[in-house]
């Protein structure tokens, strides 16, 4: 790999990073990175995959004042996020491209209105108090949410922290600082399990240096993401979450 590569994909590990513990998303940075650099499609999103998924070990960190107010959502929904993403790697491996990724612009703009009229939902079922318990239909939401999220982060991921904020805004009473931190466990952990999949059943599509790199990068990334994302208001993340998600919607339809 020439020096320049290994800068290119560093560099782009740490934006990703930063992004993806901001809102998510950070894939739209590497992935077109790696092709562009010329690597396989499926070797590039595998190699990707296992690189940025430590950008949550530094992401968790910065925001370990917090975990205890979102451990009850987190302990609900981490273990059909993990099933999610086991089935979505396994989606990677034997479907076309087309029969899942057609869908995603129509997931991410329904992730970006549920983040617009998260708070407006909230009131409609009555989630607006931050001890109001997850119970019926709540509770079943999250559970399904976290499954089909999890395949979406197990067999692309990009905009997942986006779906993810989106259901959480709906269907908790989370501050968004709050549901930042919760996404910040779940999409990493989703991404890690997803390279575990890849590992066992296609290690020979893991480009080690490069997934290497891109965590070097992404360690960075979620270091400054969490401390970046602690210090934006409510109302300006929300702008952020939503123009995010028109370039990720803008880049899949007419650039992919």
């Amino acid at each position: 790999m020439a020096p320049l590569d290994a800068i290119v994909i560093i560099v782009a590990g740490l934006a990703a990073g930063t992004i993806n513990t901001v809102v998510g998303s950070g894939t739209l940075i590497t992935f077109p990175t790696l092709l562009f650099l010329g690597y396989p499609p499926v070797a590039a999103n595998i190699s990707n995959s296992l690189g940025l998924s430590f950008s949550g070990l530094t992401a968790a960190q910065g925001a370990r004042d917090e975990m205890t107010a979102v451990w009850p959502v987190v302990r609900l929904m981490l273990p059909l996020q993990l099933l999610g993403s086991a089935l979505g790697a396994g989606l990677l491996l034997v479907l076309p491209p087309e029969a899942f990724t057609a869908i995603v612009p129509v997931l991410i703009v329904i992730a970006a209105l549920l983040v617009i009229f998260g708070r407006r939902i909230n009131g409609w079922i009555g989630a607006h108090h931050a001890d109001a318990p997850l119970t019926g239909g709540r509770r079943i939401g999250l559970l399904v949410g976290a499954l089909f999220t999890g395949m979406y982060g197990g067999y692309f991921g990009a905009a997942q922290g986006v779906l993810l904020i989106g259901l959480l805004s709906a269907l908790t009473g989370l501050s968004l600082l709050r549901i930042n931190v919760v996404k910040n466990i779940l999409a990493p952990a989703a991404n890690f399990l997803a390279a575990l999949v890849f590992l066992i059943v296609a290690w020979h599509q893991v480009r080690w240096a490069v997934a290497g790199l891109l965590a070097i990068g992404a360690l960075g990334g979620g270091w400054l993401g969490a401390r970046i994302g602690r210090r934006l208001s409510p109302t300006l993340l929300r702008v952020f979450i939503v123009l995010v998600s028109a370039v990720a919607v803008v880049k899949l339809v007419w650039f992919s």
